[in-house]
C-alpha cells in the first residue's frame, strides 16, 4: 500500500522517529519524493512506522553518490579491504541481538529464527574476508619468446541489489559482502515492508570504515527498482523474490546491458523413501515446513511420499503440529511467528479451502489457532494437506507460508519424474537409507541444491546459492565463488619486456610457436 506524505514532510538528512528514509552517501537523507508506504508490526497489526519511496532522481542520487566513490575504494588496497571486511563482521555479530529485533518487530520473526538468519548471512561476511586470495589470477610465462600472459579480475563498478522481505538482513548480507570487497559500490533496494534492519547495517558499515557513498540504501516500490534497471551507471543487478519479478528483472536489465543474476519462486520436494527413519522425516519436514512461518525460498512444500511410507509419515507428523508454539516473538517461547502482512496471510489461508475443493484432504487446518481469530496480528497455524496432485492450486503455486503439502507415488521413479516435470529447480531432499538410491537421486534430479537427508540444503558460504529453470534467471549463482565471478570481469594480459638490444620492426602475424 503507497501513501502520499503531507507536503514539505521530512525533507531533513536527520532521522525521523518513527519514520524509515534512505541511506545516501554516508548519512541519512530524508525523502522528497511525497511517498511513502506504512511498516506493520505483524503480530499486532499496527502501523509502527512509515518508509520513504524513492522517485527517480533519488535513486539517482544514490547511484551518483556511489560512482563518486567507486574510484577511492577501488584503489583502497586488499589488504585495506580485507580489514574493513573483518571490522563489518565483528560488527554484525556484537550487535546482532539489536538486528534481529527489526526483523522481529518488522518480520514477525521469533528470535531464534531470527537469530538464525544473522549467522547465516555473517558466514557471507566471513567468506569475504578471504577476499585477497578469491582475487588471484592466474599467470602463463613465456608463452612466446619473452611474452607472458597473465588473468586479473577487475570489479565492474557501481552495483545494485533488490531484496525481498523473508530475510532482510541476510541475502544483502549475500550480495553486498561480495560486491564490496571485490572493490564495487553497492546500492540497494530492500523490501519496503521490512526495511530498517538495511539501515541498520548501513550504520554498522559505515562504523567499520566504509566510505561514504560505497553502501547506499534506497526505499521504495516499483519507481526504485525500474529507476535501477534503467540507470546506465549500474553494471550489475542481483535480485530474489517471486519468478514473475525475477523473470522481469532479468529481461528488462539485460535489456539495457546490465548484468543480472535473479533468482525466483521455488516448489522444493522432499522424497521419503520406504527405507527412511520416520521419525527423522517427520522431523524434518516439520522443522523445514514450518520454519519462519513457511516464507522460504528453501523451505520443504511438499513431501513425495514413496509407497506405503506414506501413512506412517503423515501420522507422524500429525502428531507433531499441536507441540509447534506459535506466537509473537515478544513470547520466549514461540517457535513460529505470523506472516508478513494480513494480505499474505489470508492468501495462504485460501489453500485450505481450495485444497479439499479440488479433491485433497485437510489434515490440519492453521485457521483452528485461537491467535488466527483472536488476534489482529497475521497469525496462521501450521497447516497439512494430504492427497495432492499436480493438478491442484495447492501444488502449482508457491503457497510461501506454514501449509505443508502431501502427495503420495508408487514409486521412486515416479517421484523424480514428479520432481523434474514440476517448472521450478530451487532445491529438493531424499530421505533414504540406502546410499545407492541417493547417490542416483543426486545425479539425475533436475534441481540447483540438493539435500541427502538434509532438508534445507542452502550451500555453505565457500559454495554458491541457486536453483535451476525457473527459479534462476541468469547464469551465475549467488554468493560463494560464483559470486565473485559474478561482481568481477577478468582482463588478460599479455606483456613481453624484451632486451632492447633485440628489438626489430617484424610485419608478419604475431606468433606463437
Amino acid at each position: 500500500m503507497t501513501q502520499v506524505a503531507e507536503p514539505g514532510m521530512n525533507t531533513a538528512d536527520t532521522p525521523t522517529p518513527g519514520r524509515v528514509s534512505h541511506w545516501i552517501a554516508g548519512r541519512v537523507v530524508g525523502g522528497t519524493s511525497g511517498r511513502e508506504g506504512p511498516v506493520y508490526d505483524p503480530a499486532t497489526g499496527r502501523i509502527t512506522k512509515h518508509v520513504d519511496f524513492a522517485s527517480v532522481a533519488e535513486v539517482s542520487a544514490a547511484v551518483a553518490a556511489a560512482k563518486a566513490a567507486l574510484p577511492g575504494w577501488r584503489a583502497t588496497s586488499l589488504s585495506k579491504r580485507t580489514d574493513i571486511m573483518f571490522k563489518i563482521r565483528n560488527l554484525v555479530e556484537a550487535n546482532r541481538k539489536e538486528l534481529a529485533a527489526h526483523l522481529t518487530a518488522e518480520h514477525g520473526k521469533v528470535p531464534s529464527d531470527a537469530l538464525g538468519e544473522i549467522a547465516r548471512g555473517i558466514e557471507n561476511l566471513e567468506f569475504a574476508c578471504g577476499i585477497p586470495s578469491l582475487l588471484k589470477g592466474g599467470f602463463s610465462e613465456q608463452v612466446s619468446g619473452g611474452v607472458d600472459v597473465y588473468q586479473i579480475r577487475q570489479p565492474l563498478g557501481v552495483v545494485a541489489g533488490i531484496t525481498p522481505f523473508n530475510f532482510p538482513a541476510m541475502v544483502p548480507m549475500w550480495m553486498f559482502a561480495t560486491a564490496i570487497a571485490t572493490g564495487n559500490t553497492f546500492v540497494l533496494k530492500p523490501s519496503e515492508k521490512d526495511p530498517s534492519a538495511a539501515n541498520f547495517m548501513a550504520e554498522l558499515l559505515a562504523e567499520a570504515g566504509v566510505q561514504a557513498g560505497v553502501f547506499n540504501v534506497v526505499h521504495g516500490d516499483k519507481v526504485a527498482v525500474d529507476a535501477i534497471l534503467a540507470h546506465p551507471d549500474i553494471a550489475a543487478v542481483s535480485f530474489v523474490g517471486s519468478t514473475p519479478i525475477a523473470r522481469y528483472i532479468y529481461e528488462t536489465g539485460t535489456k539495457a546491458g546490465k548484468r543480472v543474476q535473479a533468482l525466483g519462486g521455488a516448489k522444493n520436494h522432499m522424497i521419503v523413501l520406504p527405507d527412511a527413519d520416520i521419525d527423522m522425516a517427520a522431523d524434518a519436514a516439520v522443522s523445514a515446513g514450518y520454519g519462519s512461518a513457511g516464507e522460504r525460498c528453501m523451505a520443504i512444500a511438499t513431501i513425495v511420499a514413496v509407497g506405503d511410507v506414506a501413512d506412517p509419515l503423515v501420522e507422524a507428523i500429525k502428531v507433531r503440529l499441536p507441540k509447534i508454539k506459535v506466537g509473537p516473538g515478544t513470547d520466549p517461547s514461540a517457535e513460529m511467528g505470523p506472516l508478513v502482512t494480513r494480505q499474505h496471510r489470508d492468501k495462504v489461508a485460501s489453500y485450505l479451502d481450495s485444497g479439499p475443493a479440488q479433491g485433497a484432504t485437510l489434515v490440519a487446518d492453521g485457521r483452528e489457532h485461537p491467535l488466527y481469530d483472536e488476534s489482529e496480528g497475521f497469525f496462521l497455524g501450521v497447516s497439512l494437506i494430504d492427497d495432492v496432485t499436480t493438478d491442484m492450486d495447492a501444488y502449482r503455486d508457491e503457497i510461501f507460508g506454514p501449509v505443508l503439502t502431501v502427495m503420495r507415488v508408487k514409486t521412486y521413479d515416479e517421484a523424480v519424474r514428479l520432481i523434474n516435470d514440476n517448472p521450478y529447480g530451487n532445491g529438493t531432499a531424499i530421505f533414504t537409507r540406502d546410499g545407492g538410491a541417493a547417490r542416483q537421486f543426486q545425479f539425475e534430479v533436475d534441481a540447483g541444491m540438493v539435500g541427502i537427508n538434509v532438508p534445507i540444503p542452502v550451500p555453505v558460504s565457500y559454495y554458491s546459492f541457486g536453483g535451476w529453470k525457473q527459479s534462476l534467471f541468469g547464469d551465475l549463482h549467488m554468493y560463494g565463488p560464483e559470486g565473485v565471478q559474478f561482481y568481477t570481469r577478468a582482463k588478460i594480459v599479455t606483456a613481453r619486456w624484451p632486451d632492447p638490444g633485440t628489438s626489430k620492426i617484424d610485419l608478419g602475424f604475431p606468433r606463437t610457436r
